[in-house]
């Protein structure tokens, strides 16, 4: 009798070292996935890992969000090498600047190992798919949105990035297609800006010299429509400026009453879609080359809900 608590020890430790050793097992077998980023040093790309991460738990995916420290094209290319070398089963990446970083991607397809971009579109043609924004109908939304607070004949500014990007480019001309429906005139369009407060002082100082008539801004990303309602206040002018990213700083700005509103991105789906999508690639589904995220408009009546969301993320 004295010999039974022994057995049963016994029995209970076996039982619980073969369980860790099936778990184990069962963990190493589940499929690799790594996701890289363009930085992670803005909510943006918070948001994009939370949903990401969301994704690797829902899927049963071991996943990965890495991004380079400084954010530049160099550096993400030499962290795509490193991550050739652990072999996973699907990358997901959102290229700094394609035409550097799709030359090394290449690697991955001679490999068998499926490449998805993300938040960046290229017409690469060895890409599984796009899962991000349409960029043109983001600046369609953008442009109407501005135009709802306008009146026809009256003059807007447009300023943005590198208007040869499918980011950038996109925008402005998804922009001017809808402000040119409803009748308002782009007074002027400058492009290839650097996302720097002094390139965007200059620029906006410029345009409220240039063209004291203007009624409001549309810019191609958040950071450069902060930029410029900065300027706007120290020049004592009161317009709209229309962004592109849902940034926490632009929405609290809608909900105080200082924007009547602007469109945003969905980061957070955009990640977490993108892990769908792998599921799929990897349980060998046929997927779809391009994945629209969604624009959401902002506006006083949502921004609350959506400024309580992100800010819960990123805690």
């Amino acid at each position: 009798m004295k010999k039974r608590p022994i057995v049963l020890l016994l029995l209970v430790t076996f039982s619980s070292i073969l369980l860790a050793f099936i778990s184990k097992q069962l963990a190493d077998e589940r499929p690799t996935v790594i996701v890289v980023l363009k930085d992670l040093n803005t909510d943006y790309w918070q948001i994009v890992k939370e949903g990401a991460e969301k994704g690797f738990r829902d899927f049963d995916i071991n996943g990965k969000v890495i991004a380079p420290h400084e954010g530049s094209a160099e550096e993400q290319g030499k962290l795509l090498k490193v991550v050739l070398k652990e072999n996973p089963d699907v990358l997901v990446v959102s290229p700094h600047y394609p035409d550097f970083i799709i030359p090394i991607l290449e690697r991955f397809v001679k490999k068998n190992i499926p490449v998805m971009l993300l938040d960046t579109d290229d017409p690469w043609v060895n890409k599984t798919s796009y899962i991000g924004t349409d960029n043109f109908d983001l600046g369609r939304k953008a442009g109407a949105l501005l135009a709802s607070e306008l009146q026809p004949g009256n003059k807007v500014a447009l300023i943005g990035g590198d208007v040869e990007s499918p980011v950038g480019g996109g925008r402005l001309q998804g922009a001017k297609s809808s402000l040119k429906a409803a009748g308002i005139i782009v007074a002027t369009e400058i492009a290839n800006l650097a996302n720097e407060f002094d390139v965007i002082k200059e620029t906006v100082e410029s345009i409220l010299t240039d063209h004291p008539d203007i009624k409001g801004i549309i810019a191609t990303n958040d950071t450069m429509a902060l930029y410029a309602l900065q300027v706007i206040e120290k020049e004592g002018v009161t317009i709209p400026v229309t962004g592109a990213d849902g940034m926490n700083e632009m929405i609290e700005l809608i909900e105080e009453g200082t924007l009547p509103g602007s469109v945003a991105q969905n980061p957070y789906d955009m990640g977490y879609i993108s892990v769908e999508i792998v599921r799929k690639v990897i349980e060998g589904e046929k997927v779809e080359r391009n994945i629209d995220s969604g624009v959401d408009i902002i506006i006083k009546g949502n921004a609350k809900q959506r400024l309580d969301f992100q800010k819960k993320l990123l805690r």
